[in-house]
Formats: structure tokens, C-alpha cells, sequence
């Protein structure tokens, strides 16, 4: 027997554990958008230069809050970018300051802004051994750059290559795999210490590596790590909605102008920050486990950081909306940026109570 549908839900206000808000008119065009959605959310550091100094975490904050209308709740926190010369030192203050909760492993060159990355993982070492010793997370884009690694491989040789080495050399490094794309990950994440967890993407449990070519090539389904075979995508289900509190929410929305999308770069990112709680509650409900979708988005993320949850709340309802084919979205000179949202053309059952 079907159940019968919740015409509305009231949930935790919700945190993203993995955002890009990009600088400049992006930024300004997009952080509202977060803000919109979530009380707080960790800001990737993959900037033009990266964030590798306190000084410039605080100045990107700055820029952040500027963006948010008076009186907005929102609250950035902010990661230090590794590069192979970070100083551990300076790693370490902006932790005890406050500024910095976590610092972000790019490979180099797996991704967007990453060719300032990591080159071998023996060159942070007295980083990571800071970094255990004083509690502060390690949040990692899980993926070699070798050549020879099919792209679609890449997550699971890392995780044999270099986390689970990783976990071995520092067992008491707090560890997130960030957007994590199979099965493989999923397990070894369910399977491990306490103190590996995961984020999960609201893309990564709607569509599959078929998307990229439906009806033609989809660059607005373009994202490092690619989507997946099918079987990936239902394990990344089964994880997100199996209550177990080492898989939470981040979006890793990742906005590119339609430009960027259509270039001959083909820019990777989607921009799924919009609608964002709303596609993962679609998905909560089609795994019949919306009961879980509460400790997923607003529970599990803050405790595997310490942080305390949020006390204010939102509500879903259920209002079917078409998600617009373009959005255009104004910087703070009102000039518009030209974004096409996760979901563009297709119906959400769910919106928050205020839109």
C-alpha cells in the first residue's frame, strides 16, 4: 500500500559541508543563494590565488558576508588550501584562531583551481601530523591524476593508493572524503574508523554518467568527480539515507556561467545550490526515508565537527515548482550572471515554506 504523501516537513535548519562560492561578481551573485538555504556552509578555498593564509581566509570571510543582506544569520566557515610548501605553523594558528575549521586536499590538477594542489602526499606530511594532533579535519578531493587511470577509476585507486595508507600513518586524523561517487567509497567509508566520514552530493544521487549524453552532450552535468554508473548511483542512495551519521550533506555546488559551461573548456561544477535541500528531499522520499533526511542535512555534519546543531528550523512543503531553464542573477553592480541550476526544466515536489 502507497503511503500517503506529507503534505510538509519541518526540519533542522540544514548546513552545506562543501561549497564553492567562487570571488568577485560570482560571488556576489551566488552566496545569497547558499545563504537562502543553509545557517552555515564550508567554503572551498580554490580560489585565484587559493586561501593559504590566515590573512587571506579572513579577507575572503569579509568578502562572504559582505554579499548577505542585513541582518542574514549566515555564518562561512572558512578551509585552508594545502599546497606542497604550506607552512604548518601557519596552519595551525589560523585553527587556534578560529579562522579556519578544516584544511582541503586538492591533488594537483584534479579539478577546478586545483594546479596549486598537493604533488605527493610525503610533502605535507609535518602538516598532517599538526593537523591530528590538534583535532582539525582534513577534507579531501579523493581522485589520482594519473594519466593512465581511467577518469572513471580515479576515486577508487585513490582510496586504495592513498587514504587507506593515509588512515594507516595518522590513525587519528579527522578524515572527510568529500562527494563521494561509488560504491567503493561508500563502503569503505561505512567500514572504517570513526573519524572517516563523507559528503554527498544532491547530483551524484539524481543522475548517472548516462546524463552527460542525453539527447547530446550535457555540460551542465559536468562535474569532477564524473557521475558514475547506475550501480554507484543507488549505493550513494542507500548511503545518504541509511541513517548512518558518517555520510551528511554537501552540495559542492559549483556555479559557472553558462558561458563558461558552453566554452571550450566545458568548465566542471554544477550549480545545484538553488533548490538544493529540495532535491535531497526528493530523494529522501523516493527511498522512502524522509524520517532521515533531518539528521543527513542538519545533524550528523556539525557533530563529526564539533560544532553544536543550529537551533532555528525551516519547512518544506509540498508545492510542485518547474526549476527555471536560466537563472539570472544579479552581482552588486546589477549586472546579471547567467547561471543554469541543477534541475533546470524539471519539476521539485518540495520548496522551502518562505520561497
Amino acid at each position: 500500500m502507497t503511503p500517503t504523501p506529507v503534505p510538509r516537513i519541518s526540519l533542522r535548519q540544514p548546513d552545506d559541508w562543501h561549497v564553492h562560492l567562487r570571488d568577485g561578481a560570482m560571488l556576489q551573485a551566488v552566496a545569497p543563494v547558499t545563504a537562502a538555504q543553509f545557517a552555515r556552509a564550508i567554503m572551498m578555498p580554490n580560489l585565484r590565488p587559493p586561501i593559504t593564509t590566515v590573512a587571506a581566509a579572513i579577507a575572503y570571510r569579509q568578502r562572504i558576508r559582505a554579499t548577505l543582506p542585513d541582518g542574514c544569520g549566515f555564518t562561512p566557515l572558512m578551509t585552508a588550501y594545502l599546497t606542497d610548501t604550506i607552512d604548518p605553523a601557519e596552519i595551525e594558528r589560523g585553527f587556534a584562531e578560529g579562522v579556519w575549521v578544516a584544511a582541503k586536499l586538492y591533488p594537483a590538477g584534479a579539478t577546478t583551481n586545483a594546479d596549486s594542489g598537493v604533488t605527493a602526499m610525503a610533502r605535507i606530511e609535518p602538516v598532517l601530523a599538526v593537523m591530528e594532533r590538534i583535532g582539525m579535519p582534513l577534507l579531501i578531493h579523493g581522485e589520482v591524476t594519473d594519466a593512465e587511470i581511467d577518469i572513471f577509476d580515479r576515486e577508487a585507486v585513490f582510496i586504495e593508493r592513498v587514504l587507506a595508507p593515509l588512515l594507516v600513518r595518522h590513525p587519528g586524523l579527522k578524515v572527510v572524503l568529500e562527494h563521494i561517487t561509488t560504491s567503493d567509497a561508500a563502503d569503505f567509508v561505512r567500514s572504517g574508523p570513526a573519524n572517516l566520514a563523507a559528503t554527498i552530493t544532491p547530483h551524484h544521487l539524481h543522475i548517472n554518467r548516462n546524463a552527460l549524453f542525453a539527447g547530446g552532450l550535457r555540460p551542465d552535468f559536468y562535474c569532477l568527480p564524473v557521475a558514475k554508473r547506475e550501480l554507484h548511483r543507488l549505493a550513494l542512495r542507500a548511503a545518504a539515507t541509511s541513517g548512518n551519521p558518517k555520510f551528511f550533506l554537501g552540495t559542492d555546488s559549483a556555479p559557472h556561467s553558462r558561458e563558461a559551461k558552453e566554452s571550450d573548456c566545458g568548465c566542471a561544477g554544477i550549480f545545484n545550490a538553488p533548490f538544493a535541500i529540495e532535491s535531497y528531499a526528493a530523494v529522501f522520499e523516493q527511498e522512502h526515508a524522509l524520517e532521515k533526511l533531518e539528521a543527513f542535512a542538519s545533524e550528523f555534519g556539525p557533530r563529526f565537527y564539533g560544532l553544536p546543531l543550529n537551533t532555528g528550523t525551516i519547512t518544506l512543503e509540498r508545492r510542485p515548482r518547474q526549476v527555471p531553464a536560466m537563472l539570472h542573477l544579479n552581482d552588486a553592480a546589477g549586472t546579471a550572471v547567467n547561471l543554469v541550476p541543477f534541475h533546470a526544466g524539471e519539476t521539485l515536489n518540495w520548496r522551502l515554506g518562505h520561497q
